[in-house]
């Protein structure tokens, strides 16, 4: 296919990148990408296109290309540009690519710790600050202006949303969401798959797979399985 021999070529001298999922939080993904003189832009493929097309220079196709793709650009790094958490790891679940195939994506204007772990799959976006010896697991978005202080721990598909402040010690378990704005304060926890509103203060631990607002922030709700968060 000679779409795919043209991205070979643009890629040669760059790190190929490529996406799946093509919605608002992949547009800010392809931003970051743009941004970094040594990433290039080689495809977006989504279920939302039928067919291949190649539009300014990138392949669009549906995720069932990825198979393709993999064999004709072994090289290439992907992400997983999608921020709704339980559908970023089905698609995970779904590819089953092994985990040196993800790219780590770190916005030239974040801020990281030279002691600060980031793991495979994840995005850190502009202005974003990561701190000494804070651990971000496997595709997890540490959103724009978002904080991580020291010692924190965010683990896989974790999504801080823009202005969250997580200060030091604090973690993040599998799957949560927190919300714009929102602070946890030091050494609390935040359990797997709940979700913790824009703007909210958190003063205590918060239990898996809840919902939590408010100043101080508050349960209000029990999330089932399969709920979005």
């Amino acid at each position: 296919m000679q779409q795919l021999k043209n991205l070979k070529e643009l890629a040669h001298n760059q790190q190929a990148i490529i996406l799946i999922g093509a919605g608002g939080h992949s547009k800010v993904i392809q931003d970051v990408i743009v941004a970094h003189p040594d990433y290039t832009l080689c495809a977006i493929l989504d279920d939302q296109f039928d067919e291949t097309f190649t539009k300014r220079g990138i392949l669009y196709g549906p995720i069932s290309m990825n198979q393709e793709l993999r064999k004709t650009m072994p090289a290439a790094k992907w992400l997983i540009a999608i921020g709704q958490n339980k559908t970023r790891q089905k698609v995970a679940e779904r590819l089953s690519f092994q985990k040196k195939e993800y790219a780590t994506l770190i916005h030239p204007a974040a801020i990281i710790s030279p002691s600060a772990q980031i793991d495979r799959g994840s995005v850190i976006m502009a202005k974003a600050v990561v701190q000494a010896d804070a651990v971000v697991g496997e595709h997890v978005i540490v959103n724009t202006g978002a904080i991580v202080e020291h010692d924190g721990f965010l683990a896989s598909f974790v999504h801080l949303s823009p202005g969250a402040v997580l200060t030091g010690g604090v973690s993040v378990h599998e799957g949560a969401h927190i919300g714009a704005g929102a602070v946890v304060i030091p050494e609390r926890s935040i359990g797997s798959w709940s979700v913790i509103g824009a703007g909210a203060a958190v003063t205590t631990d918060i239990q898996e797979r809840v919902i939590a607002v408010g100043v101080p922030a508050k349960e209000i709700k029990e999330q089932r399985e399969g709920e979005k968060s």
